[in-house]
């Protein structure tokens, strides 16, 4: 274990996954949401690739003991980015990252209500105040009390939060793939998927040929999206997830900036209260489940002794 590293690799696979999300919001004026899940998809392909062959896990990320298991996690997440996308071109940067927020959150009501799982009074105050907090960043946007909304705006927000349950309802079902999955091979199956999944909107919202600019906006999406992928999947080798969730956040901050700098995006108060609750909440829930665990596994220590 090298907590540092993994904490350094969490980071770098933030900021890129933000970056990518900004090359999406840069071209989603001229292409169709499912056109850019396309080029986030596809042109993952080759970095994921040369990553399996340089740590010789080629074969093992080809190979599949439950193929419906894939195949639903496919066509959930496609769906999950679809709408991700498509509220990145009707929200700005920040308030699309925000409402994202609520899929963790969204993911441990699901988990008690279709996985069993036991919620205590802490754990869902804090999932309670966090969507709370979710509802005040859409607020502007979907009801009359900051004026009349743009339409626009207003289909975003719902789409982002529609998007957040579908991400949440993946998590929840990636939580049980695990079990008999390898990593690398969900990893690797869901850029397939994703790219042929795309194919599926053609005759919905008909593809246009990009621009040269918007081409090479998607193609970097994916590529990045593609080096955030390994980042992401790397850093749980040096460090555990209860230490590196938190680090999750960083991405607003960035959206912050990347959307100040590169969209004249200006955040709202309400976004900024509401980021704040979410945040907030997200990393009590997180340290809570992590003092948990230490104790759970000092019990079993001591237990064992």
């Amino acid at each position: 274990m090298n907590p540092f590293r993994g904490i350094g690799l969490k980071l770098a696979s933030v900021t890129c996954f933000v970056v990518m999300a900004a090359l999406i919001k840069a071209a989603s004026d001229e292409v169709p949401a499912g056109e850019a899940v396309f080029f986030r998809s596809f042109f993952a392909l080759p970095i994921i690739f040369i990553w399996l062959v340089q740590r010789g896990e080629f074969l093992a990320g080809l190979r599949v003991q439950s193929p419906m298991g894939h195949v639903w996690r496919g066509m959930i997440g496609a769906s999950a980015m679809f709408l991700n996308f498509f509220a990145l071109g009707l929200l700005p940067l920040p308030e699309a990252t925000v409402i994202g927020y609520a899929a963790p959150l969204l993911l441990v009501v699901f988990a008690a209500m279709f996985a069993g799982e036991d919620v205590r009074l802490f754990r869902f105050s804090a999932v309670f105040a966090g969507l709370v907090g979710v509802v005040i960043v859409m607020m502007p946007r979907i009801t009359v009390l900051h004026g009349v909304p743009d339409p626009k705006e207003q289909l975003g927000a719902m789409v982002a939060l529609g998007g957040a349950c579908l991400a949440a309802i993946v998590q929840l079902h990636v939580r049980n793939m695990v079990k008999t999955e390898t990593t690398t091979s969900i990893v690797f199956w869901f850029s397939m998927s994703c790219t042929v999944a795309a194919l599926v909107t053609i005759p919905f919202s008909p593809w246009v040929m990009p621009s040269a600019l918007a081409c090479t906006l998607l193609i970097l999406s994916g590529l990045v999206g593609g080096v955030a992928q390994v980042f992401l999947t790397s850093c749980y080798r040096y460090a555990d997830a209860s230490l590196l969730a938190p680090f999750d956040y960083a991405s607003m901050l960035l959206a912050l900036i990347i959307g100040y700098v590169f969209f004249d995006e200006i955040p709202t108060p309400a976004m900024i209260v509401g980021a704040v609750i979410v945040i907030s909440a997200g990393v009590a829930i997180i340290l809570r489940e992590r003092a948990l665990g230490l104790n759970a596994a000092r019990r079993k220590k001591s237990d064992a002794l």
